[in-house]
C-alpha cells in the first residue's frame, strides 16, 4: 500500500509519497485543476493501493479532495487540522515546512485508522455556499447598521456619508433576499432537501432563514454520523477540565467545531424556549431544577434541538414535543 500526504496552500500543493514506510522526495504542484490532474496522473503510475491524506485548509483543499475522490484507484481522507497538529507533536517534529507537514500527513495515513472522505452531492455543496454567503452578508449588514447609528449620533457627519450608508444597507438586504430565494429554489428542486427542510421548519422557533442555514450545514455531513457526532461537529459537546483534587473547572461547551451550526441554532433555541411548550418546559426545568444559568440552558436546548433534528431526519417523522421533554403532570389533572 502507498500512502500519500499533501500539504495544501492557496497556490501550491506539496506531495510526499511513502512506499513501504520510506518517504520519497517532495514534489510541488500548482493548486489548480491542471495541477490536480497532474497529481492524479502521477499517483496512477504507482503499483498497488493508494491512500491520500489531506489536512482541511479552509476552502483551498476542497477542489483537490473532490478531484481525488473521483479518481479511480485513489482513496482520500481529509483530517481535522487539530488532529494533524497534535499528531505532529506526537512525532516530536521540531521543524515546520510544507514538505515536513506533507510527510506527517503520509505517516498519519499509514498509522492511523483510514476514514475515506465522501464527496457531498452538488446541490448540497451549492446550498452551503449560498448559506454561508448569506451569513457573511447578514454580519456585514449588522455592522453597517451599527456604524450608521454611530454616524447619526453626531451632527458633524456629512449627509452624503449617511446617504451612502443607508444605500449600502438597502443593497445588502437585496442581496440577502436574492440569495435566500435562490437557496429555496435549490431546495425545491431536490426531493431530499425539500423533505428535510419541511421537517426542520416544522419545529416552532425555526423560521425560513434558520432552516436554510441548518439544512445547508447538516445535509453535507456523512449519512452514518450519529447524533452525538453531530453535536461534537457543532462544538456543542461539553468540555470537562478536571484533574486530581486541586483542578476542577466548570464544564463548558467545547466550541471546537462548525460555528455556522451554532449560529443557526441560537435564535431558534431562544424563540422555542419561549413559545414551544415542551421546549419551554425543558428550558425552565434546567434553570429551576438543575440550577443552570440562562445562557447554559440555551446551549443545552441548542444541543437537544440538534439531537431532535437528527432523529427526525433519520425516521422521517415530524417534531414531537413530548419526546423532546415530557412535561410534568399537574396536580389538578
Amino acid at each position: 500500500m502507498n500512502t500519500v500526504g499533501i500539504d495544501v496552500s492557496c497556490k501550491e500543493l506539496v506531495v510526499v509519497v511513502m512506499v513501504k514506510g520510506k518517504a520519497r522526495k517532495a514534489k510541488s504542484f500548482e493548486n489548480t485543476p491542471l495541477g490536480h490532474q497532474s497529481i492524479i496522473q502521477s499517483l496512477a503510475k504507482m503499483n498497488g493501493e493508494t491512500k491520500v491524506c489531506i489536512e482541511a485548509t479552509g476552502i483551498y483543499h476542497f477542489d483537490l479532495a473532490v478531484a481525488l475522490s473521483r479518481a479511480e484507484g485513489i482513496e482520500v481522507m481529509v483530517i481535522n487540522p487539530k488532529a494533524a497538529h497534535n499528531f505532529a507533536k506526537a512525532l516530536m517534529t521540531r521543524s515546520k515546512t510544507d514538505a515536513i507537514e506533507a510527510e506527517n500527513s503520509a505517516i498519519y495515513a499509514e498509522r492511523m485508522p483510514f476514514v475515506a472522505w465522501e464527496c457531498p452531492a452538488d446541490e448540497c455543496i451549492s446550498l452551503r455556499v449560498i448559506s454561508r454567503r448569506i451569513a457573511a452578508l447578514s454580519k456585514q449588514k449588522t455592522q453597517t447598521k451599527n456604524q450608521l447609528h454611530a454616524l447619526e449620533s453626531t451632527l458633524e457627519t456629512p449627509g452624503l456619508v449617511i446617504d451612502q450608508m443607508e444605500e449600502l444597507v438597502v443593497f445588502l438586504e437585496a442581496q440577502i433576499k436574492s440569495l435566500r430565494d435562490n437557496a429555496l429554489m435549490v431546495i425545491q428542486q431536490h426531493y431530499e432537501l425539500e423533505k428535510a427542510y419541511l421537517l426542520i421548519s416544522g419545529i416552532k422557533g425555526i423560521a425560513q432563514a434558520s432552516a436554510i442555514q441548518i439544512l445547508s450545514e447538516i445535509m453535507i455531513l456523512p449519512k452514518d454520523m450519529t447524533a452525538r457526532q453531530w453535536v461534537a461537529h457543532a462544538g456543542l459537546d461539553p468540555r470537562i477540565f478536571d484533574s486530581g483534587s486541586s483542578v476542577s473547572k466548570k464544564p463548558r461547551i467545547s466550541k471546537v467545531g462548525n460555528k455556522y451550526i451554532r449560529q443557526a441554532l441560537y435564535m431558534p433555541a431562544l424563540v422555542a424556549s419561549r413559545f414551544e411548550p415542551n421546549i419551554k418546559g425543558y428550558y425552565h426545568h434546567l434553570i429551576n431544577d438543575n440550577g443552570l444559568k440562562k445562557v447554559q440552558a440555551v446551549c443545552a436546548v441548542m444541543r437537544k434541538l440538534l439531537h431532535a433534528i437528527h432523529g427526525m431526519l433519520r425516521t422521517n417523522k415530524e417534531f414531537d414535543g413530548a419526546r423532546f421533554y415530557a412535561l410534568p403532570v399537574s396536580e389538578n389533572s
